[in-house]
């Protein structure tokens, strides 16, 4: 999937003041793929497998709350690392270029959180790893600003990673909850840059608490 065409991305007036001429440097992107390199790297020594930075429902209940972000550029393979750090590239980079790095680095924020409450809430003692929930989270805030050319080739992407989440060890319910978190930022991208910058905010701290609240296993 790639949104190197900005044509996918301007579908009319209304969507056209949230993207920049300038293409300012992808400054948040480029982070989440060096830190994912680093940690990948640091974890090569370990023999035992073991992933320190992952989503675990119990570690976070434990007051390891740093894991509801951390595990965004915690990776358990080099296949797993290079398909999604390809799609930080080629969806990610140009997506931040169009919005700005604050903007961008607020959504991500979010659907990292989004992803991570889905998870805790349907797979509590599950270890889970990876920045595909964050990536379907910038899925989900490109979708109501999409062209129609835009809207079919990411529905295309879409489906193809919804079947994918069904094979055995990967996360459907992180990759479903960053979609859902990241859809509200797309009708808020969409409203104009006054709106955005009233609810992105908000959905920002709702995306904290539901994480907590997942976290805690549920419980306030």
């Amino acid at each position: 999937m790639t949104i190197r065409d900005r044509q996918v991305l301007t579908p009319d007036p209304s969507s056209a003041p949230v993207m920049r001429e300038r293409a300012p440097p992808p400054i948040v992107s480029g982070a989440v793929i060096a830190l994912s390199v680093l940690r990948f790297a640091l974890d090569l020594p370990r023999r035992d497998g073991s992933l320190p930075w992952a989503l675990y429902g119990p570690a976070v209940q434990g007051g390891e709350w740093w894991r509801l972000l951390s595990y965004a550029v915690e990776h358990g393979s080099l296949l797993h690392i290079f398909f999604n750090m390809s799609v930080v590239w080629t969806l990610g980079i140009p997506l931040e270029r169009m919005l700005g790095s604050w903007r961008f680095l607020i959504i991500s924020l979010a659907t990292c959180l989004g992803a991570a409450a889905l998870s805790l809430y349907f797979a509590f003692n599950v270890h889970m790893v990876g920045a595909s929930g964050m990536i379907l989270g910038w899925a989900g805030a490109m979708l109501p600003i999409s062209t129609q050319a835009g809207r079919r080739q990411l529905g295309t992407w879409l489906v193809q990673v919804a079947i994918i989440s069904l094979l055995p060890g990967v996360s459907w319910q992180g990759h479903l909850g960053g979609f859902l978190f990241g859809l509200p930022f797309g009708f808020a991208l969409r409203a104009g840059p006054r709106a955005f910058s009233y609810l992105a905010p908000l959905l920002l701290v709702g995306a904290a608490a539901i994480a907590v609240i997942a976290g805690n296993g549920g419980r306030f």
